[in-house]
């Protein structure tokens, strides 16, 4: 047992409750005083101690063949005091943990619990004079590729107030670039990426010509483009119904405020599009001439099929700022290749605005995403004003520094001692989240809130709790009421975050009446928005092995419902959230965990399809394709669930680009390049897999596919504290998930031929990157969306005595200097080999002149 939760177990009446600020967190500790600090002797303060972090080599044994990582943290003391040999504790969290016990520097490593830790002063420690700077080494328990397992956030307390956290700003982590530093050992992980392979990579892409670029993305059902063009003389003059109020709005946004007068017409109408059943389904016409059909007319299923007309029309537009205004005469008819087309934001690790939200539901409608996945709970944070809940949002919206259990939420992720930071703290009103439910409505988009249970629920757990404390010690007989947790549990368990006491506990007929409230309030919400609300996503994923099993509650629920485990006790659980659901004609839907079921095989572990659920109408959302688990997907549809495709490998928008150390984002389940999701081929992703990976797995049936309901591109937010991060990691990569949500698979994907296959793969893939290098980003860029999307490093190749360079997206601008300056938007364009010497270094820039990751070659 932690001593955190040891506190915790022990706390009585004197919890003291955060006072919640208007959406936001709760208010902040004193800073330290003068006299707080004369009384102590004269202390340096945290907030002048500095800190560097390095990675001084990842190592090898035979007893460790997957290796761990050796780790230096330097503090220095800049302040005019000494810092003491006792009396105070530096706090940073770590995501994947740290080894233990004594450290070099006469300290001490500890967890508190999940990934925040301490380290502490022992008795031979003889402080830290002013000016002085002092190593300690450490391990992490595994190799380090990517920083994100860096500390990050660490903070200082003094035992004499131990309430204040003071943050320590003047941190950084210095470069990963040595080869005792980049070694990956015998482990297959693979190795960084160079300006020559990079080079190599974009060879597999051609340069168009602007005439042979796709005029649309995603890739329309059928197109065909006619001779001529039709010239907007002015602003089109827009023919909608009052149904379609919404749909003429956005067509009149689509103009430039530059054309005057009226222009052709811009017929908008719901009908029945020829041959096609989807009610996404549109058809555009544009016309050039004077005669009737002239102009432009979009004709949907649906209003939905309507607005991604309009979409499909904004692509077809020139150019903000282009000199000739007209568009080309086109014929589409065009329809998705799947009905779930989604996007999954969590807010709860690190939360992010309303305003961010609106921001990606509106770049969502523009590339025909239609399914909003709203994480809004998490171990680390629930995200959403629940009536007659409020300790949910004033402790479980909370993170910071507190020595008093019930107070807050512990630091995660680098959020800090502060209770105002904006990414550790915040959640949602009830009229934040209709007014986003609103806006996603009128861009008919669907939003499907996430409730995470039984596991990754640590923030309701403690919220709980010390509501329970708070009640229980005003003498209320209900403080029980809502209670998620079993006191008497001994169960010996830790999560992949590093959690032993984050699960909500099945025995307790307590939980139940927790989730129904909170269900039901999620339901009102939805009605008093006006937006139907068709599913809640019940989590599900990663309960820890050896949950509940030492739980008096739970063996006692157990048995009076004679069940023989706690894979029982998980079907009874969803059994009864099920129904709580389908009181409100709702479906239930969960990660792939909620249709899978616990098993061994020759003595591993196993997920196969849960017997028990295939007739409820559960959709599961399947992440798990790593190894082993790769047919999992294809499995599970054809035991009769409806699934979603959200594989790791593919579609993980928070994982790392690629193995270079200064990447940002995580690798536990792969690295994800654009054209990670561009390949995937949604019934058959191992198709290109060795003979060896297929060996065993299951491959989707007729009847299986038929339970695909779609695609997910998915951003957990570990790494993500600001919204710029969101745009790095999920763009341009979510366009590729776009393109194969909607357009069928293109040729290269069934052709069996693999020459063939190789040779459609090139032409396709070039059309895609070249209409994201000179249409579908510049566009975004002029349109001032501001969306800072990822500027991949251009490749470079040492030919003779030049230097090749190109680009994943060709076309893009590229500028370079040879002087060891970093390019500008002033810097010379490449046009061609670089045949100057020097310290060469390259670099791609947007339409607005913002430069993205550069990239360099010594020819000095």
């Amino acid at each position: 047992m932690d001593t955190t939760h040891l506190v915790r177990r022990c706390a009585l009446a004197s919890l003291l409750l955060a006072t919640p600020l208007a959406g936001m967190a709760a208010a902040p500790p004193t800073p330290l005083s003068a006299s707080a600090a004369a009384s102590m002797g004269g202390v340096a303060s945290g907030a002048r101690l500095q800190m560097r972090w390095e990675l001084l080599r990842n190592e090898y044994t035979p007893q460790m063949p997957e290796g761990r990582a050796k780790a230096r943290m330097t503090l220095t003391n800049n302040d005019s005091q000494r810092l003491p040999a006792k009396g105070w504790t530096l706090y940073f969290n770590s995501m994947d943990g740290v080894v233990q016990g004594a450290v070099g520097g006469n300290l001490r490593m500890e967890q508190v619990a999940g990934n925040l830790y301490r380290l502490r002063p022992q008795a031979n420690f003889a402080g830290l004079a002013p000016g002085q700077s002092l190593d300690i080494d450490y391990y992490h328990p595994q190799v380090i590729i990517k920083m994100a397992r860096a500390p990050i956030g660490p903070y200082l307390v003094y035992d004499a107030q131990p309430e204040v956290g003071v943050a320590i700003t003047d941190f950084a982590l210095l470069p990963v670039t040595r080869p005792e530093q980049l070694d990956k050992g015998d482990t297959g992980a693979r190795p960084v990426v160079t300006a020559a392979d990079t080079y190599r990579s974009n060879q597999r892409a051609d340069l168009l010509p602007a005439s042979a670029v796709p005029l649309v993305l995603p890739t329309p059902l059928q197109l065909t483009q006619g001779s001529g063009k039709l010239r907007l003389t002015g602003k089109p003059v827009v023919n909608a119904s009052a149904a379609l109020a919404g749909e003429a709005d956005l067509a009149r946004s689509l103009f430039p405020a530059s054309l005057q007068g009226s222009g052709p017409a811009l017929r908008l109408s719901v009908g029945k599009v020829e041959g096609q059943t989807s009610p996404e389904a549109y058809s555009l016409a544009v016309r050039a001439g004077s005669g009737a059909g002239a102009g432009i007319t979009i004709v949907g299923n649906s209003p939905a099929g309507v607005a991604y007309g309009l979409q499909t029309l904004r692509d077809l537009l020139p150019l903000p700022g282009a000199a000739e205004q007209s568009v080309p005469e086109v014929t589409i008819v065009d329809a998705p290749r799947f009905a779930y087309r989604g996007f999954m934001l969590d807010v709860s690790r690190n939360f992010h605005t309303k305003e961010t939200v609106f921001k990606w539901l509106d770049l969502m409608a523009r590339y025909k995403m239609n399914k909003f996945h709203f994480h809004l709970t998490e171990d680390e944070g629930w995200r959403l004003e629940i009536a007659g809940l409020p300790e949910l949002t004033s402790i479980g919206a909370v993170r910071g520094h507190s020595a008093r259990p019930g107070v807050r939420l512990q630091p995660a992720y680098g959020s800090g001692p502060d209770p105002r930071d904006p990414g550790g703290s915040g959640y949602y009103t009830r009229a934040d989240y209709i007014e986003i439910l609103r806006y996603a409505a009128a861009r008919h988009i669907e939003v499907i809130p996430e409730l995470e249970m039984p596991g990754h629920a640590r923030a309701a757990v403690q919220a709980m709790e010390a509501r329970y404390h708070r009640l229980k010690a005003a003498g209320d007989k209900d403080a029980a009421k809502y209670l998620l947790n079993d006191f008497a549990d001994r169960s010996v368990y830790k999560s992949p975050q590093l959690y032993n006491d984050h699960v909500l506990n099945p025995g307790l007929e307590s939980s139940f009446t927790f989730v129904q409230h909170v269900v039901d309030e999620v339901v009102k919400l939805h009605r008093e928005a006006g937006v139907p609300l068709h599913t809640i996503h019940m989590g599900g994923d990663e309960l820890p092995n050896g949950a509940w099993e030492q739980s008096p509650a739970s063996r006692a629920m157990m048995a009076r419902e004679h069940l023989e485990s706690t894979a029982d006790l998980w079907d009874y659980f969803y059994e009864r959230v099920d129904g709580m659901l389908r009181k409100h004609g709702l479906y239930t839907s969960g990660w792939e965990e909620l249709a899978a079921r616990k098993t061994t095989l020759h003595g591993k572990n196993k997920l196969i399809p849960n017997p028990r659920f295939t007739q409820k109408g559960f959709l599961a959302w399947v992440w798990n394709n790593t190894e082993g688990a790769e047919d999992l997907a294809y499995r599970l549809a054809n035991a009769g669930y409806d699934i979603v495709l959200a594989p790791v490998t593919k579609m993980y928008m928070d994982m790392a680009y690629n193995a270079n150390p200064e990447e940002p984002g995580v690798n536990w389940g792969d690295y994800v390049e654009l054209d990670t999701p561009y390949d995937f081929i949604p019934f058959d992703y191992l198709k290109n897999a060795t003979e060896a990976a297929r060996v065993g797995k299951d491959g989707l049936t007729d009847y299986g596919k038929r339970r695909v309901r779609g695609l997910e591109a998915t951003l957990f937010t570990e790494t993500v504290r600001d919204p710029a991060r969101i745009d790095y990691l999920v763009m341009p990569r979510l366009l590729a998930v776009a393109e194969r949500a909607w357009a069928p698979d293109p040729a290269w994907a069934t052709e069996p031929d693999a020459t063939k296959a190789a040779a459609l793969h090139r032409t396709a893939w070039s059309g895609f990157v070249n209409a994201l290098g000179q249409r579908v980003l510049p566009r975004l860029d002029l349109d001032r969306t501001g969306v800072a999307y990822r500027i991949a490093p251009p490749g470079l190749l040492l030919d003779g005595d030049k230097v090749l360079v190109n680009h994943v997206l060709p076309g893009i601008a590229l500028r370079y200097t040879v002087d060891g300056s970093t390019p500008s938007a002033s810097s010379r364009p490449v046009t061609g080999p670089i045949a100057e010497r020097g310290l060469i270094q390259v670099a791609a820039f947007d339409r607005n002149g913002r430069p993205g990751l550069v990239a360099r070659i010594d020819r000095r």
